[in-house]
């Protein structure tokens, strides 16, 4: 099974695009939204394209296919402009080989502050903006950055997973980080 990752699209309908036509083009059956979806927050400057209400119309035409999480620019009013849920903080997907997928925002769980993982788990956030595919220790840590405000220079990314490779990818299709899942 192939996934999608997408985090901190920040309500920029441009990003919000980029992303849905990655999405398409990638095969995979689910995008999954790590937070930070309709709201550019106080610390950001607006995004290039900020339209909120563009970004939900979007992305309701996917909402069977959508898993999210809640980050920290989001709130129950973005979750009123959705058809899918938005507002856990963290959410676990389960892979057919027993891997568990735990599935967060970054500001509350993160690769470094986590609940319990089995051995081969994997800890999916956004929040920083920055790019990780890492194996560490007896787990995995994936960001897949940010689709509208990516840092430290970074273009902006997406995430996938595709059979035993999660990769970061840059809209103009450069792998920013790779690891494979043994």
């Amino acid at each position: 099974m192939k996934l999608f990752f997408a985090s901190d699209i920040h309500g920029s309908f441009i990003a919000a695009q980029k992303a849905i036509a990655a999405f398409e083009q990638s095969g995979a059956k689910y995008l999954i939204l790590l937070g930070d979806i309709l709201n550019h927050g106080p610390r950001n400057a607006l995004p290039e394209g900020y339209d909120p209400i563009k970004v939900a119309e979007l992305l309701n035409q996917y909402a069977d296919r959508i898993t999210a999480v809640r980050g920290n620019c989001d709130s129950d009013v973005d979750q009123m402009l959705l058809d899918f849920p938005m507002m856990a903080d963290y959410n676990v997907v389960m892979l057919a080989d027993g891997r568990r997928l735990f599935l967060t925002h970054g500001h509350i769980y993160n690769a470094d502050k986590h609940p319990q993982l089995m051995t081969g788990d994997v800890i999916v956030s956004g929040h920083t903006h920055i790019p990780v595919a890492e194996h560490k220790g007896d787990y995995y840590a994936f960001n897949p950055g940010s689709v509208a405000i990516p840092r430290n220079g970074l273009p902006a990314s997406y995430g996938l997973l595709d059979g035993n490779a999660l990769a970061v990818i840059s809209f103009d299709g450069e792998v920013l980080a790779k690891t494979m899942l043994s």
